[in-house]
């Protein structure tokens, strides 16, 4: 019994059965411990970068610790972006990296970084085990870090030598669970009771907080018990379903009009489980400019950071909906009523007449209606994007139930995030339904993973807009640098499908709308892994769109100017902003 095994053994006692890795020389005892170990998993991505993003999808789409491994020097240094999403994005994972012997450290030996140094802005904790005798309180604690409180990534660098020393005399590994969730103050509950009973125009701003505080069916009972309406964050897309009435859409840079506009008019926002990201607020000084702020999260961080807070509520956000839709029972008819049922019928009009449309002209492919067609087709399937325009395409029209099934580099905004996240996705789902959305900018920085795909037969379907540009940096090249289009041509792309082939991916393409229903119905019908290669408009754009600088009420959306250049009396309040 040495280091490695005992680890291995410990790995399975924490419930860990799936890892994402790359062996090499500072991290082989663990590979050679494996063997011992047939209750783990073990997915070879073809780059560390994937497996970071495979452990990282694997534990957003399960709600357990995603886990992965890499060597020292190179190997670790390549884990970082996938640990950085990990970081911002609030997914537990715990990464082991070799190192080179506790005696070589510090030399500048093969293959020898400061792995320690290196994450320690991007994890919740590190840890370097110096002894055999340091790995039973380290593995506790990495674990208990990663799933407590705000989840995060975990670092643990792992020396030859204690992977290598004599593990018989440690004790068998014992899980320490969880730390107990903060409970919400009374009198923060009463501080929230008394704004929401007072206002008039009231907003619920739901965030990814949701869904890691476990609180969705806590949440929906609380939007259909107040009947406000509602708002969501990219990662707090299906928290509430799409269809559901009182759904204003996303809000933010590129959010639904209806989002945007019901936020700026409000006289309260209450925050659920969202961090005011400027992706969200755009112009944060002129941000839903007459509202009070209910402000409800589990880390105490996030309150009034950005914001202040009005009544801040700190705890767990599943007990403080639930206090709070037993407690508004009483108060949400009283002298206010007859206002927030005005509100709320305008919301839901606006939402109406302002949602997007599906006819667009010409026989090209237009991706927000293939993406909205192909959310029909699979109504349960899980939905992994990359970043870019594609990202925001799904966003916005991608039919969406539970954000679980929603997986996105939110925060760090991570090209290469998708097709390794949808393996891990697939992993921990071995009998879902995954799709990954990619765009061709953002497949080449991690197509190798194709090969992951075709060895362990996971059938993820993958949908690949190609615009043959980097389409994001195009649009803003387009609006705000006067055309000046700057290295983001991308017309020398491979020829996709034949690459797909060329891994043993089953391959399609489509270039007609006429033919869109066709490759969908034989996308999804595939066996095992396959591609859908989609040539669209290289100039298509991404509306609405907040420019920099400016508050959300003043969209830039040219495809709803041509729709109705007439808007209706009553888009317009005395509380709108000007233009």
């Amino acid at each position: 019994m040495n280091g490695a095994r005992w680890l291995a053994q410990a790995l399975v006692v924490e419930g860990v059965d799936t890892l994402f890795g790359y062996p090499g020389g500072a991290i082989m005892p663990f590979y050679d411990a494996l063997h011992d170990t047939p209750q783990l998993r073990h997915v070879l991505p073809r780059h560390e970068q994937g497996a970071a993003f495979a452990a990282n999808g694997y534990a957003r789409a399960s709600g357990r610790v995603g886990v992965c491994i890499a060597t020292s020097g190179p190997g670790a240094s390549n884990l970082v972006t996938g640990i950085a999403d990990a970081m911002v994005d609030s997914v537990p994972m715990v990464v082991i990296t070799g190192q080179v012997p506790t005696t070589l450290m510090g030399t500048d030996a093969f293959q020898e970084l400061d792995v320690f140094a290196m994450t320690m802005p991007m994890v919740k904790h590190n840890f370097i085990a110096r002894s055999i005798d340091d790995l039973p309180r380290i593995l506790s604690e990495a674990f208990r870090l990663a799933r407590s409180g705000r989840p995060g990534p975990v670092a643990i660098d792992l020396p030859k030598d204690v992977q290598l020393a004599d593990a018989s005399h440690l004790p068998a590994h014992v899980s320490a669970g969880i730390d107990p969730v903060e409970q919400p103050k009374d009198a923060s509950l009463h501080e929230a009771l008394a704004l929401i009973a007072q206002a008039q125009r009231p907003v619920i701003y739901g965030g990814g907080g949701i869904n890691l505080g476990n609180a969705l069916a806590a949440f929906r009972t609380f939007v259909d018990a107040t009947q406000i309406p509602t708002v969501l964050t990219l990662k707090g897309l299906g928290a509430l379903p799409t269809a559901h009435p009182l759904n204003m859409g996303m809000l933010g840079m590129h959010g639904s009009r209806a989002a945007n506009l019901t936020v700026q008019e409000a006289d309260l926002l209450i925050v659920v489980g969202a961090r005011f990201d400027d992706r969200a607020t755009g112009k944060l000084a002129e941000f839903a400019p007459n509202a009070r702020i209910v402000h409800m999260d589990l880390d105490a961080c996030e309150i009034g950071k950005l914001r202040y807070a009005d009544a801040g509520v700190r705890g767990d956000i599943r007990t403080t909906l639930t206090k709070l839709t037993l407690a508004c029972a009483a108060h949400l008819h009283g002298r206010h009523g007859p206002a927030r049922k005005a509100w709320r019928s305008l919301c839901r009009q606006r939402a109406q007449q302002l949602a997007p449309r599906y006819d667009a002209p010409g026989e090209g492919v237009y991706a927000p209606a293939l993406l909205r067609r192909l959310s029909e087709l699979a109504p349960h399937a899980t939905v992994v994007c990359d970043v870019g325009q594609h990202q925001m395409w799904v966003a916005q029209h991608w039919r969406m139930d539970n954000p679980r099934k929603h997986l996105t580099s939110g925060a760090l905004g991570a090209m290469g995030f998708g097709l390794p996240a949808a393996m891990g996705a697939q992993e921990a789902l071995p009998g879902a339904q995954v799709v990954c959305v990619s765009g061709d900018g953002s497949i080449m920085m991690n197509i190798q993973e194709l090969a992951t795909l075709k060895r362990y037969r996971l059938p993820v379907k993958i949908v690949l807009l190609d615009n043959q540009a980097l389409g994001m940096v195009r649009q803003w090249q387009e609006l705000f640098f006067d055309k000046r289009y700057s290295e983001v041509d991308l017309s020398d792309n491979p020829d996709f499908a034949a690459v797909a082939a060329a891994f043993g991916i089953t391959a399609l393409h489509v270039e007609r709308a006429d033919d869109v229903e066709a490759a969908l119905t034989a996308l999804l019908a595939a066996d095992g892994p396959a591609l859908l290669h989609v040539a669209i408009d290289t100039a298509a754009n991404v509306w609405p769109l907040v420019p920099p600088n400016r508050n959300n009420a003043q969209m830039l959306d040219p495809d709803h100017d041509q729709h109705d250049t007439t808007p209706s009396p009553t888009m317009e309040t005395p509380h709108a902003l000007p233009a």
